[in-house]
């Protein structure tokens, strides 16, 4: 650790330092794409397999989808890895995009779950998701996404505006002092408790630091606020074109808004939509046991 830094560098520390997010087999593989990818499984018992993919911002990991690896692991196959970046994942200073993340997803689906999956994603992660559909072949059968960008009709920015943001976050010392700020215990407990009707559970916020405090912790979150993970348009490029089973599952949201979701329901034979109440973005915590009804009659209905 640099001397008066309290971020460690990034030669410290190896993934396993960080503490597992959920207590199940945790496993590394290389990809192409991002290098060393860290995932949870457990495959003790038979179906169609789940993967589970957190959000993206500053401090997210697998501990976000904790409650659903949890309750579908003695049902099927689970797989919940940390996407490149974050939690026990490779977290190197590299240009993290959202055709990275979806090349990620399909490599993580050919090398280690080999066999066509359903795919549950939360918030930016469905961007991803939607964006790997088309070249993905058959082994991604259907999509559940939990309170997804991409259907607010306000856009995100694009090109140069994005550049000069993501040069403003890596000034040597602003975007650090930035980072810190974000990061610090008052600033997770605030974000994270936007997204709860009630308490914020301790073990989230807690994981939520440690994880923000790995060596290159940075790199990822930085393209996260300068908006180069987001895909301007997205309901029409990534969202509208898809031909499996999608279903949304929303309620209200402070970071996240559905303005088209509606119109894309209507239009869209194979989307469903379902709210999920009451909940701020964190249905799968909130409101496990409606947000597991809801997905298991999806499921069952395209089976």
């Amino acid at each position: 650790m640099t001397a008066g830094s309290p971020f460690p560098s990034e030669t410290d520390l190896d993934p396993d330092t960080l503490q597992a997010a959920i207590d199940a087999p945790c496993h590394h593989i290389h990809i192409a794409s991002a290098g060393c990818l860290s995932y949870y499984e457990d495959s003790a018992v038979e179906g169609r397999p789940l993967v589970l993919l957190h959000s993206i911002n500053a401090a997210p990991s697998a501990m976000e989808m904790k409650p659903l690896f949890e309750h579908y692991r003695s049902r099927r196959p689970v797989y919940a890895p940390d996407l490149p970046g974050y939690g026990r994942s490779e977290r190197g200073d590299r240009p993290y995009s959202p055709a990275m993340y979806a090349d990620a997803l399909l490599e993580f689906l050919a090398e280690v779950v080999k066999q066509p999956a359903d795919i549950i994603t939360f918030s930016l992660s469905a961007e991803f998701a939607a964006r790997a559909v088309p070249l993905a072949d058959d082994a991604i059968t259907s999509l559940a996404l939990l309170s997804p960008t991409g259907l607010s009709r306000r856009q995100p920015p694009s090109g140069k505006i994005t550049d000069r943001l993501l040069s403003f976050f890596r000034l040597p010392v602003l975007g650090d002092g930035l980072y810190r700020l974000l990061t610090s215990r008052p600033s997770i407990r605030y974000f994270i408790g936007q997204a709860f009707t009630g308490p914020t559970p301790q073990d989230l916020l807690d994981y939520a630091h440690a994880t923000a405090h790995q060596p290159g912790a940075k790199h990822a979150p930085f393209r996260f606020l300068s908006m180069k993970l987001f895909t301007p348009g997205a309901i029409e490029e990534l969202y509208r074109p898809l031909q499996l089973p999608v279903l949304v599952l929303y309620d209200r949201d402070p970071n996240v808004k559905f303005d088209l979701l509606d119109e894309l329901v209507a239009q869209r034979p194979n989307w469903q939509a379902e709210r999920i109440q009451p909940t701020l973005g964190l249905p799968h915590w909130e409101q496990l046991a409606a947000t597991v009804q809801a997905l298991d009659r999806f499921w069952l209905q395209h089976r």
